[in-house]
C-alpha cells in the first residue's frame, strides 16, 4: 500500500469508527508527546475535520522533549482550525501520588504510573467533551514487543496506527510534513529522568525488529522472542477462571 493511501485509509477508518458509535464521538482525545507515533496520529485525526484535543502531559519531563511537543502543538493548530491544545503540568499531581506511596517505591513501576496518571487525564478530557481517546501505539510496540504501559498509553478507545510499522509511520510523517526535528529525534517513551531511548530499553532497533517480526531466520529473531515473552501479559486477554460447569 502506498503511503498516502495508507493515511487516507486510516483518516477514514477514524471518521467511520465515529459515526458508527451508539452516539457519535463529538471529539478525538490525543496525548502527544513530541515523538512520531503521536504527531502522525494527531494529524490523522486533525484530518477528518473532526474536533481533535491533543494534550502535553509533562511529568518531570526533559526540556528536549517537551519543547518538541509544543511545537507540534502550533503545527497543528497553523494547518487546522479544529485542533485544541492543552498542556497541562501534572508534576505536582506526580509528587502527591509518590510521596503518598513512599513505602512502596519502585523506579518500574513510578514510570509506568506516569504513563496511568496521563491516560487518566485523557479520558477526563474526553469525558467532558463527549470524545473517545486514541492511541498511539504502532504495531512493533502494540503487537510485536508490547512496549507499552498496561492500562497506561495502552488504555485507549481506538487504535488507528496499531497496524502499521515503525517504518511506515516514519513515511506518513514525511509525507504529512510533520516537523523534521520530529521524524529525526531518536525514539523514547519519556517515562524516565534520564530519557533513555526505546533503544536502550529494548535493546534492539525498530529496523532490527520489522525485520525479525517479518523473518523467523533472521539473526534477530531469538532476542525479538524473548522480548515478546516478557511482555505477552499486556497482549493476550486478561484470564479468566471459566467456570466449565455451570
Amino acid at each position: 500500500m502506498q503511503t498516502i493511501d495508507r493515511i487516507n485509509r486510516i483518516k477514514n477508518w477514524i471518521s467511520a469508527y465515529c459515526k458508527a458509535m451508539p452516539k457519535e464521538a463529538t471529539a478525538l482525545v490525543i496525548g502527544i508527546s513530541g515523538g512520531i507515533d503521536s504527531s502522525v496520529t494527531s494529524t490523522l485525526c486533525a484530518m477528518t475535520g473532526k474536533k481533535t484535543i491533543v494534550l502535553s502531559m509533562p511529568i518531570n519531563q526533559i526540556k528536549d522533549q517537551h519543547n518538541l511537543s509544543l511545537k507540534h502543538q502550533e503545527w497543528l493548530k497553523s494547518k487546522f482550525k479544529n485542533v485544541e491544545s492543552h498542556t497541562i503540568e501534572l508534576d505536582g499531581l506526580f509528587d502527591i501520588f509518590k510521596k503518598s506511596l513512599s513505602n512502596f517505591n519502585d523506579n518500574h513501576g513510578l514510570a509506568n504510573s506516569r504513563a496511568r496518571l496521563r491516560m487518566t487525564t485523557l479520558y477526563q478530557v474526553a469525558a467532558s467533551n463527549g470524545g473517545i481517546v486514541v492511541g498511539t501505539g504502532n504495531k512493533v510496540e502494540d503487537f510485536g514487543v508490547g512496549f507499552y504501559t498496561k492500562y497506561g498509553d495502552g488504555g485507549v478507545d481506538i487504535s488507528p496506527i496499531a497496524d502499521c510499522t515503525k517504518t511506515q509511520v516514519w513515511d506518513m510523517g514525511k509525507s504529512l510534513g510533520i516537523l523534521k526535528e520530529i521524524i529525526e529525534a531518536d525514539p523514547t517513551d519519556g517515562l524516565w529522568d534520564d530519557g533513555r531511548t526505546d533503544v536502550n530499553q529494548l535493546g534492539m532497533s525498530y529496523n532490527e525488529l520489522e525485520n525479525a517480526m517479518n523473518n523467523k531466520n533472521s539473526d534477530s529473531y531469538r532476542k525479538y522472542l524473548e522480548i515478546r515473552k516478557k511482555n505477552l501479559h499486556k497482549m493476550n486477554p486478561i484470564p479468566v477462571c471459566m467456570m466449565e460447569d455451570e
